[in-house]
């Protein structure tokens, strides 16, 4: 099966920077997406960010664009968040999911998930 892991998060003033990562294992191919979702208290899940493996195509939550970047390693089967000027808003338990076939917002397309990372920013 595939398991993912996700680790990076902790704590930042706002403006800071923060990496995360996503570790995966049990892959079969390289044709399949990463998503990086963020879920705040009080709020539901939102997809910030994915990319394909194969073609390293990828796509943005509006509110990110310009200050995440999202990149692969398809060596280590390791996917990376790169996350600059952080905002107190981006505060939130970020995931890395799987999902076969396209790349979306919409989390009921991932089949595999890794545990969340809590990214904290004060301001």
């Amino acid at each position: 099966d595939v398991q993912l892991q996700a680790f990076g998060g902790g704590s930042v003033q706002a403006g800071g920077s923060l990496r995360l990562s996503c570790a995966g294992t049990g892959f079969t191919s390289d044709d399949y997406k990463i998503g990086w979702f963020r879920q705040a208290p009080g709020r539901e899940r939102e997809g910030v960010s994915c990319i394909s493996a194969r073609d390293k195509s990828t796509a943005y939550e509006d509110s990110v664009k310009g200050r995440f970047t999202i990149s692969n390693d398809n060596a280590n089967n390791t996917v990376y968040l790169l996350m600059h000027s952080l905002k107190p808003e981006d505060t939130a338990v970020y995931y890395c999911a799987r999902a076969p076939n396209v790349c979306s917002g919409y989390d009921g397309i991932y089949d595999y998930w890794g545990q969340g990372t809590l990214v904290t920013v004060s301001s």
